[in-house]
């Protein structure tokens, strides 16, 4: 199996996402990832959209979605020729020993604490899928309360043409 991103650039109106998330899933497609955001040109939006599969069924995934009128063009996020992010909010547990070992491993990973509160430290990172999946590998030994991830999103270096 292997794992695809694409970044669509598709009309900015109501129903969109519906259709696009609908194509997935009348097919039996599984989304790993989805961020929809406006652009430059309030006329569209991008949506990144993370999928895994054989060649065929992302192939298939291609050409459904350039079918649907709303998608304006596909680019696919290939490694080495694109720039894709993660953000990652997570809530940790601590008392006030943990709270510096927490705030210092932030540190290491450029991370920002954005919330002290007696009980608990929360934390902001944003890199690629595997800084935050580190990250969150060395947060083992404490108590995640909450955490939330945005999903991928991204975009083609300026020296590659799609």
């Amino acid at each position: 199996m292997r794992k695809m991103v694409l970044s669509l650039l598709v009309d900015n109106t109501s129903g969109v996402l519906s259709r696009v998330a609908g194509l997935f899933s009348r097919r039996g497609y599984n989304i790993d990832s989805l961020s929809v955001g406006v652009t430059e040109d309030p006329k569209y939006s991008r949506m990144t959209v993370a999928v895994s599969g054989d060649d065929r069924i992302l192939s298939q995934i291609e050409k459904q979605l350039l079918k649907l009128e709303d998608v304006k063009s596909i680019s696919q996020l290939k490694d080495g020729e694109s720039v894709c992010r993660e953000l990652l909010l997570v809530k940790i547990k601590a008392n006030v020993e943990q709270r510096q070992q927490i705030i210092s491993l932030a540190d290491c990973f450029r991370a920002k604490v954005v919330d002290v509160s007696m009980e608990s430290v929360m934390v902001e990172i944003t890199g690629n899928v595997s800084k935050i999946s580190a990250f969150i590998a060395l947060l083992d030994g404490f108590e995640i309360d909450e955490m939330v991830r945005t999903g991928l999103t991204g975009l083609i270096r300026g020296n590659y043409v799609d």
